[in-house]
């Protein structure tokens, strides 16, 4: 199931879905009223942990000059790019994964993910996935991170209120600025987390593949 290929029926199963992801980190406050859209992507992961997630991902035979081949992360999957649909590139599980071809070159999919990130995300969850004083570090969130759950996060929302904390994250599976491109988020913090994508705009991009255009349509429309 990919979250683009029908906002309507994805966003119903998330709710349907029911609990959010049960664990949280241990700091982090409301974030402020006119951050707006900006939660866009909060997702709560567990308390990040001291060591650096970059190493997470374990190379195993690289290859084909794609930063992600043979790369399994700790969670167990296999962000090595199989296939491509509707202009973006899923794993053989279907999972949205990046491609960074040898010279830097950054698929366009991931490279929307950098700006929609940039748009909606990054004023709770900090610059480039990298967190923010009440927002955990996405980039580190989504190598533990079940996608599917991130999904179900995203579209759903989520509630943390007790003695200790105060988290509330608005629902945006029917923002189409965020859910029509959700995959394209993901991807892009995929590599963020891997440390195959630096911080900053990528400095190059592929071109757009004109199925990428179709469905970016299709999915506006609705």
């Amino acid at each position: 199931m990919k979250a683009i290929s029908s906002l309507a029926a994805l966003v119903l199963g998330a709710f349907v879905a029911g609990a959010a992801f049960a664990q949280t980190d241990a700091a982090g406050d409301t974030p402020p009223a006119e951050a707006g859209a900006g939660a866009a992507a909060a997702v709560s992961g567990t308390a990040e942990a001291p060591a650096a997630d970059a190493a997470a991902a374990e190379p195993a035979d690289a290859g084909g000059g794609d930063a992600a081949a043979g790369k399994v992360l700790a969670n167990g999957m296999d962000i090595t790019p199989a296939n491509m649909e509707n202009g973006r590139w899923y794993n053989a599980d279907g999972i949205p994964v990046y491609k960074i071809d040898e010279d830097g070159t950054v698929d366009f999919a991931t490279f929307n993910g950098y700006r929609r990130y940039s748009a909606e995300c990054h004023v709770c969850h900090g610059p480039d996935g990298e967190g923010s004083t009440y927002a955990p570090a996405l980039k580190n969130s989504v190598l533990r991170m079940d996608y599917y759950d991130f999904q179900q996060i995203v579209a759903s929302g989520k509630q943390d209120v007790n003695a200790a904390q105060n988290q509330v994250m608005p629902a945006f599976g029917t923002n189409k600025n965020v859910w029509c491109y959700i995959d394209d988020i993901y991807a892009y913090l995929l590599a963020r987390g891997t440390g195959d994508l630096p911080r900053g705009r990528p400095a190059k991009k592929a071109d757009k593949p004109d199925e990428f255009t179709a469905q970016e349509d299709s999915c506006m429309s609705m």
